[in-house]
């Protein structure tokens, strides 16, 4: 296991602290990351001091996108997007909807996410509704709504009852044959004639 070292950030790093932080990190990280960029640096009394003054800023500029975050969940908290998409006739889309089609549809209308903020398990492939998690921060997250719909009707009515599986494939459905009745049949008109042969 690698030894820690201590290095003052010289820029923010995300995840990691912000300019005028004090931080522990791995020596490979330091050397093969950090320091390479300038990053960080050997703290000092002297260099603390001298990055103070961008620090105050730092900090003020984390305050506002804190704030900012926190009014657009609140927003986002219960908010509808509608998407079309091209599908066949039992809504199995040609494609997929993806975390970046939903990233640049909040986008659109006005909210500042990232791809990244956007949390689902696999792309949609097909018609319906979701809920979808959107997470800012490890403490701002919600869910929005999203509708994936055709981009021409469809005769839904019409079409056997389709049932799919979480990744959006069909899921065939064998029915079992009905038994025959033609045996049945000729035995009950046997069973007859021999009635009617019987009374005569």
């Amino acid at each position: 296991m690698g030894h820690s070292i201590q290095l003052l950030l010289t820029e923010n790093v995300e995840h990691l602290g912000i300019v005028g932080d004090v931080v522990n990190v791995k020596a490979g990280f330091a050397r093969n990351y950090l320091l390479p960029r300038g990053l960080g640096t050997e703290p000092s009394e002297e260099k603390i001091k001298a990055l103070a003054e961008r620090r105050a800023k730092a900090e003020a500029e984390m305050r506002a996108l804190r704030s900012r975050r926190e009014e657009m969940i609140q927003r986002l908290d219960g908010y509808e997007i509608t998407l079309e998409r091209s599908c066949n006739d039992q809504g199995h889309l040609y494609g997929s909807v993806t975390q970046n089609d939903i990233a640049d549809a909040l986008i659109a209308e006005g909210f500042g996410v990232r791809q990244r903020d956007i949390r689902i398990a696999h792309p949609v492939k097909r018609l319906d509704s979701y809920d979808i998690p959107v997470v800012l921060d490890a403490d701002l997250r919600t869910n929005i709504k999203l509708w994936v719909i055709a981009d021409r009707h469809l005769d839904l009515d019409d079409r056997p009852e389709m049932e799919f599986d979480d990744e959006g494939n069909l899921i065939e459905v064998v029915k079992e044959p009905e038994e025959p009745q033609e045996a049945d049949n000729k035995e009950a008109d046997a069973e007859a004639k021999v009635q009617e042969s019987a009374k005569s």
